[in-house]
């Protein structure tokens, strides 16, 4: 696997791990893959709900976040403290803009930005702030369309192309950016998404002079697709679901357990109570929820810009936080389409030398294809 450039920012292996929340990619999974060489990535949302202390009374709250997100960031330096660590902050968090500036003043190498596309400048962080930040900025789009849209606000209105553009594409776990009739029928290829949004970066690319890597997730588990992906056109991969069964991932054991168990028919679609389709491991909580069963919601702030809290059959926050903690009697696990393929905990390091053994199998399966073609 190559290397690639994020501006001045050199990441030795292409791989990016995905920001998994709530509590699943915290400081341990996050400095433990930014330790083999890739990006390591901390999920901002709900972190807060794992700092709480109860036993001091504490309720979860926008302080709680900030203070959690803060703690986070430092224990992963501590970890790898020659290591590349980001952190996945979602637009549609109420506290974005603060998140955002925290990790900015923490000066995280890379913030990665999802849920709505990212087109005005948080309120909390100055136009030179920005501008100039050292912290590279990565938004996620799911159709070369948004990307589109992306590159032209920001060259209109910043002066700058982001550093980096992430592509989900419809296999990933968790909410994802597809309408929920296209993901039931047959939503657009990853493959051609990275495509169509090479050839709308390429202009923006030589207005400014600058190459922005583009990172592709969304189904990719083993070396073989790393090595698909970035032949076909991606210059690095992101990968969540393949790093959730892993020592250092900060999720429960049961949590862990529950890729390792499920099955291809387990993985399936259900509709957030936020307004998203949600991909999640199949179980009695899920069940209940298909039926139309309710849970109490007791909100301690409104977390979610687009939760209506009042009026909501259960908090998807608690939910994932329920389940992240091995508690699925109250939640499920986000999953991507190939969760049901995990068989074993492995260390990281375990994980990054069979990516790597997988990648390098398939690079000479084609060259000998290639060969074995131009002999016939």
């Amino acid at each position: 696997m190559k290397a690639i450039q994020i501006g001045d920012l050199h990441v030795p292996v292409p791989i990016i791990q995905g920001g998994m929340g709530v509590a699943v990619s915290l400081s341990g999974l996050a400095s433990a893959v930014a330790n083999q060489g890739g990006i390591g990535v901390i999920s901002a949302v709900g972190i807060g709900m794992y700092h709480l202390d109860k036993s001091k009374g504490e309720k979860y709250s926008k302080r709680l976040n900030l203070e959690g997100f803060r703690k986070e960031i430092r224990k992963a330096r501590l970890l790898s403290p020659n290591g590349i660590i980001g952190a996945n902050i979602m637009l549609a968090v109420t506290d974005f803009d603060e998140l955002f500036k925290v990790a900015l003043d923490e000066e995280l190498d890379i913030v990665f930005v999802g849920a709505g596309l990212f087109l005005k400048i948080p309120s909390t962080v100055t136009f030179d702030e920005f501008v100039n930040s050292k912290t590279k900025i990565a938004p996620k789009i799911s159709s070369a369309r948004a990307a589109k849209l992306t590159l032209k606000v920001w060259a209109e209105k910043f002066h700058r192309l982001p550093d980096a553009l992430v592509i989900e594409g419809s296999k990933a776990g968790g909410h994802l950016g597809f309408k929920r009739e296209d993901l039931d029928n047959t939503p657009q290829p990853l493959f051609e998404i990275i495509k169509e949004t090479k050839a709308v970066l390429k202009p923006f690319e030589d207005e400014f002079g600058v190459k922005i890597p583009i990172i592709a997730g969304g189904g990719v588990y083993s070396g073989e697709d790393i090595y698909e992906t970035i032949n076909a056109g991606a210059d690095a991969v992101k990968m969540g679901t393949r790093f959730v069964t892993s020592d250092e991932c900060d999720a429960d054991i049961r949590f862990k357990e529950q890729y390792i168990t499920a099955k291809e028919e387990d993985v399936v679609l259900i509709n957030s109570p936020v307004g998203l389709p949600g991909r999640v491991i199949d179980g009695e909580f899920v069940q209940s929820v298909l039926a139309g069963d309710t849970k109490p919601v007791k909100c301690a702030w409104k977390c979610l810009k687009t939760c209506n809290y009042k009026t909501v059959p259960y908090c998807i926050a608690e939910v994932l936080f329920n389940a992240a903690s091995g508690d699925f009697d109250n939640g499920f696990a986000f999953a991507g389409t190939n969760a049901y393929k995990a068989t074993k905990i492995q260390s990281v390091k375990e994980i990054f030398e069979e990516l790597n053994d997988q990648f390098f199998k398939a690079s000479v399966a084609e060259k000998k294809n290639i060969n074995n073609n131009v002999l016939a």
